[in-house]
């Protein structure tokens, strides 16, 4: 079973790099179940219908989030709706949405981290309850674990070394180099990295960014523009075992004009 898992998309210039990419990498790897973070993919900041709805016709199978959900207040019907939308499992529990569903036989799991992004419910606790709930089937357990902190991250890849098939980063939209397979099993990597400009800062334009650390006046952020750095991993699983039998990382560049 392939697994491609796709970093934080940065608004249209990530969709559009998911729209000319994915259906070639679904055929090259053998893709059972595509997974990409949307959080960012309206204008940067947030997912709306619209664009969530965009992300599933290009064939994405299930979209993903973190601490920017809530944005765009037009998309919370949604995420008690039919759509393969997440928000993080330990958000409390009165929050609309859900932490997890069941694609093809994997599931999959949003997390949000606590160190510097926000008090949420312990994300180690939420697994460890969630697990006990669902028992051993189905095998396959893909978490995205939306955090800011490296050591948090790698944290929870060795905590759940052996539960889950793979623990993969998101929210900081720098990928790492760290794609491997845990002694128990399970595929990890720090960050997959995102969906968006090259000539940005994590997807953001760049005088806008450095204006603001500058200056430290808060303001309105635009996406920036030019051709669009792709990112994401395909994790092969095995079947029987649910263990993580590879991590492979993709990194394209998509020429814009043609994106």
């Amino acid at each position: 079973m392939n697994i491609l898992a796709i970093g934080d998309v940065v608004g249209k210039p990530g969709r559009s790099a998911v729209t000319r990419l994915l259906s070639d990498l679904r055929r090259e790897y053998s893709i059972d179940v595509a997974i990409a973070n949307g959080e960012n993919a309206a204008g940067g900041l947030g997912l709306t219908p619209s664009t969530a709805h965009e992300l599933l016709d290009f064939g994405i199978d299930v979209i993903t989030s973190g601490n920017h959900i809530w944005h765009h207040k037009e998309v919370i019907p949604y995420l008690d709706g039919g759509l393969p939308l997440l928000r993080p499992l330990n958000y409390p529990p009165a929050c609309p949405g859900r932490g997890y569903l069941c694609q093809n036989n994997v599931v999959v799991v949003n997390l949000i981290g606590r160190t510097f992004m926000g008090n949420f419910d312990c994300p180690f606790r939420a697994m460890d309850k969630f697990l006990s709930e669902i028992g051993g089937e189905p095998r396959a357990i893909i978490v995205d674990f939306h955090a800011e902190a490296t050591s948090e991250k790698v944290a929870m890849g060795r905590y759940l070394d052996g539960q889950v098939s793979a623990v993969l980063g998101t929210h900081t939209h720098v990928g790492t180099i760290d794609a491997h397979i845990l002694p128990g099993g399970t595929a990890y990597v720090t960050d997959i990295g995102m969906v968006g400009p090259v000539s940005s800062i994590i997807g953001d334009d760049v005088d806008s960014v450095i204006g603001r650390f500058l200056t430290q006046i808060p303001g309105r952020l635009s996406v920036g523009k030019g051709p669009v750095d792709f990112n994401a991993v395909v994790v092969q699983i095995d079947n029987h075992t649910g263990k993580a039998i590879a991590i492979e990382r993709i990194r394209r560049v998509v020429d814009s004009a043609r994106a």
